[in-house]
């Protein structure tokens, strides 16, 4: 606990998604007080097709769970 999983559409580097696990990890730590050593975390790279069913599960069907809602439609991705 806790765990955070990443969703997006694939192209960036292992460096870029390195950089992004360790600033969610600083400020998850920071935020809720907890150490480091409790933070998990994965990024899953997903292409423009496979994106529209990602968005459906968990974004539209997930309405209620978002904290950040999007500003785009998905389809401009195919």
């Amino acid at each position: 606990m806790p765990h955070i999983s990443v969703k997006m559409i694939e192209g960036r580097s292992e460096e870029q998604k390195k950089a992004l696990a360790d600033a969610l990890e600083k400020a998850l730590s920071e935020t809720l007080g907890c150490s480091t050593q409790w933070v998990t975390l994965s990024i899953e790279d997903y292409n423009g097709e496979e994106w529209q069913e990602v968005f459906k599960k968990e974004v539209t069907d997930n309405e209620k769970n978002l904290y950040k809602k999007p500003q785009y439609d998905p389809k401009i991705l195919l």
